[in-house]
């Protein structure tokens, strides 16, 4: 039977977070992200991971404080339901939703939603697996879907107005970024650091208030890129990854 520990501030500072696990230039993230989790536990901000070292997790909670342009009542947000490596094929993922839905029931929540794409996207979840439970689409933005499994007939959440933009001003590279993902501190350090050796300009706008996330002009998930004023992708990117979108 799998055994799971849902992250509080009592056991926090000695339990892992899934993510970068033992890489040592993504540790300053991992503490970020753990303070960013202390802070929202009292927002009712759920983490509930395997009891093993890897990379196996469920991370939710309130719509109404969950940094994601996303507005509604009385639902739960599932930012990452995520089951990686030799973990897959055990029936986790279906463990860790259950729970996240049984959870949302018991406290009485009128549903819980996620962000999904038509097509396959990083760091975003799996359309159909989402149906397999009975989530059903309830709003979209080009290629991203808003999915919701919905417990009463209440109104359904929805992406804020200026999440539709999918546009900006300025023609620069700019990227938006948040540090509730550990990979993300390390990525904009080795990316300023490029920029600045080789003559180029990219904007960095760090989203660290909910009225910030609430209010970004884009669907948001920790990472937006934008060039020429156009939104162009969700995906973390490293050095390489940005000199093939330069190029």
């Amino acid at each position: 039977m799998n055994e799971y520990i849902n992250l509080s501030n009592e056991n926090i500072d000695e339990e892992h977070i899934c993510c970068a696990i033992g890489d040592p230039k993504h540790q300053c993230g991992v503490e970020n992200k753990k303070e960013w989790i202390k802070n929202k536990l009292k927002d009712g901000h759920v983490f509930r991971k395997l009891n093993a070292r890897g990379k196996s997790f469920i991370e939710y909670e309130p719509v109404e404080t969950a940094w994601i342009p996303i507005n509604g009542k009385n639902y739960e947000y599932i930012y990452c339901l995520w089951v990686a490596g030799s973990f897959k094929g055990k029936g986790i993922g279906k463990e860790l939703l259950e729970y996240a839905i049984n959870d949302s029931k018991e406290k009485g929540m009128s549903g819980i939603c996620t962000l999904v794409s038509k097509k396959k996207k990083p760091f975003i979840g799996e359309k159909k697996f989402f149906e397999h439970y009975g989530f059903k689409v309830v709003d979209s933005i080009d290629d991203y879907e808003l999915m919701a499994l919905q417990f009463d007939d209440k109104e359904t959440p929805k992406f804020n107005d200026n999440a539709r933009n999918m546009k900006i001003e300025s023609k620069e590279f700019t990227i938006y970024y948040s540090l509730e993902c550990p990979f993300v501190e390390h990525q904009v350090k080795e990316l300023s650091e490029y920029a600045k050796n080789n003559n180029i300009v990219i904007n960095f706008i760090k989203v660290d208030t909910l009225k910030k996330a609430k209010s970004v002009p884009c669907i948001f998930n920790n990472w937006a890129n934008f060039y020429k004023g156009e939104f162009i992708s969700n995906t973390i990117l490293n050095v390489n990854s940005l000199e093939k979108l330069i190029k």
